[in-house]
């Protein structure tokens, strides 16, 4: 189908980018993007692709909004606290865009579900907190063979990566965090995050999700961005296929 009027105004300034182009903007609204967590990463990642016209998010969590979230989670206001995540994500695309199809589902992924939670996705968008479900995540991805782009953040640090270990030169994500799921971590409410920090690795997420869709640029699957807020730097590392991975080697 062609773009219509309104779409041609309202996506106008990706479809000058040569890189995106009319057939660019046709391929983000033909396009289903699985987000993992409605959260701090989420939040942003959620705005962005909605305003950029991905045709159908599917945005998973089970949590509520709460006082706390609002430091940075730029999605919700306070009319919202105590409401499921999920279903105020649903209220905001629909202010945002009505143009874009969301399908909010209120539920805790793991090992179990991950599979049928993202079957669907063309992309997932990984920006939950823990390392259990992370792995869960990312073992359903590879098994569908569906990119996974994943971000984390951490006080004044985030990283940002795009997983395709089914391909023969590229890591999966425990080619790159190992297998241990037990081993011990710190949350935000403990450790502390900047509210910007989140924003930020959320937007590149976004950024990345829409560039596995178009496919514009050069590939960053198998490479790891780091951001240090403090030392105001950003650096790209390369994340090597491991031969001996239990999952993709």
């Amino acid at each position: 189908m062609s773009l219509t009027d309104a779409e041609l105004e309202r996506y106008a300034r990706h479809i000058v980018l040569k890189e995106v182009g009319g057939t660019g903007q046709h391929r983000l609204r033909a396009a289903t993007v699985a987000i993992i967590g409605a959260g701090g990463i989420g939040s942003p990642a959620i705005q962005y692709l909605a305003a950029a016209g991905i045709g159908r998010l599917i945005v998973i969590d089970d949590d509520v909004v709460e006082l706390s979230n609002l430091q940075r989670q730029t999605l919700f206001g306070g009319d919202d606290i105590g409401a499921a995540k999920v279903d105020a994500a649903h209220q905001a695309v629909a202010r945002l865009n009505p143009g874009v199809a969301i399908e909010a589902r209120r539920a805790r992924i793991d090992a179990g579900n991950a599979r049928d939670l993202i079957a669907c996705a063309d992309v997932v968008l990984d920006g939950t907190d823990n390392f259990a479900t992370r792995l869960a995540v990312a073992d359903a991805a590879l098994a569908l063979r569906i990119p996974l782009v994943s971000a984390a953040v951490g006080q004044f640090e985030g990283q940002l990566s795009v997983f395709r270990g089914w391909e023969a030169d590229k890591p999966c994500y425990r080619c790159f965090v190992g297998a241990d799921p037990d081993r011990p971590e710190v949350s935000c409410a403990e450790a502390g995050v900047m509210g910007a920090m989140t924003g930020v690795l959320g937007s590149l997420a976004a950024l990345e999700a829409m560039r596995c869709v178009v496919g514009f640029g050069e590939d960053s699957a198998g490479k790891l961005l780091l951001v240090d807020a403090l030392a105001f730097r950003f650096r790209t590392i390369a994340l090597p296929k491991d031969p001996g991975c239990a999952a993709c080697g």
